[in-house]
């Protein structure tokens, strides 16, 4: 209790300040450095690289397509290499197998890839029917890899039967392997260039033109690489029935 008219002591003073300071000293927050990034932001960035990667709820028929295509390819490094080439031969599409069960081997010439999982068309296959398939849905982008893979293995095949039947080609030309996954991706690639903005689809067209028409020129297989450059064709002629989904 202080007395009237005794004057305060200086040091009473600042003791009593400093006591009133403390609790505001401690109730101060430190503050974050704004270089730190934030979880918010870091959480929202993935989702955007996840996109581009088939899920089973964003596009579960390129999802499941995949897992079966690395179980196959799986197979064909480590079965036996005697038992690999007989399942090869009979899903090859050539002439011979056509005429005989052309459903069978056209269905199942589309469950391997030509070169394995590393290959340039295994890659393009996850990137490009994903992202066809999140514009289109998954039933029609199997009917489009589908459709491109049966019409240009069709195209390709046949002038080789008709060319050995007028004597142009040898028949071991009938017998030849012919399997893959690399015209359905090539008619889904040219069907998603039709969908993406104008800065992006002519890049993507004139790039993949330009990749397959230069495999034809240089061919050893001209009639497989002929099959690539019509399924681009194919799927650039579609572009009208998947813009009005």
């Amino acid at each position: 209790m202080a007395l009237s008219g005794v004057p305060r002591q200086p040091g009473a003073a600042g003791a009593s300040g400093a006591a009133h300071a403390v609790p505001v000293a401690a109730s101060t927050a430190v503050p974050v450095p704004s270089s730190a990034p934030s979880a918010a932001s870091a959480l929202a960035r993935v989702p955007r690289f996840w996109r581009l990667l088939p899920t089973p709820l964003g596009a579960p028929f390129t999802f499941g397509y995949t897992l079966l295509l690395v179980a196959t390819s799986v197979f064909a490094e480590y079965a036996d290499p005697d038992l690999v080439l007989a399942l090869l031969q009979g899903s090859s599409t050539d002439v011979e197998h056509l005429a005989r069960s052309p459903l069978l081997v056209l269905v199942a010439s589309a469950l391997w890839i030509a070169g394995g999982m590393t290959s340039a068309y295994a890659l393009a296959f996850l990137f490009v029917l994903t992202a066809l398939e999140r514009r289109v849905g998954a039933l029609r982008t199997a009917a489009v890899f589908f459709g491109g893979h049966a019409v240009a293995t069709l195209a390709t095949e046949l002038p080789v039967g008709a060319a050995v039947a007028l004597g142009y080609l040898p028949a071991d030309s009938l017998q030849r392997l012919d399997y893959g996954i690399s015209f359905g991706v090539m008619t889904c690639t040219g069907a998603l260039a039709g969908l993406l903005p104008v800065w992006a689809r002519w890049p993507l067209l004139g790039g993949v033109t330009w990749f397959a028409v230069t495999n034809l020129l240089v061919s050893t297989d001209p009639v497989s690489d002929s099959g690539h450059v019509l399924a681009l064709v194919l799927g650039t002629l579609i572009w009208p029935l998947l813009r009005c989904r």
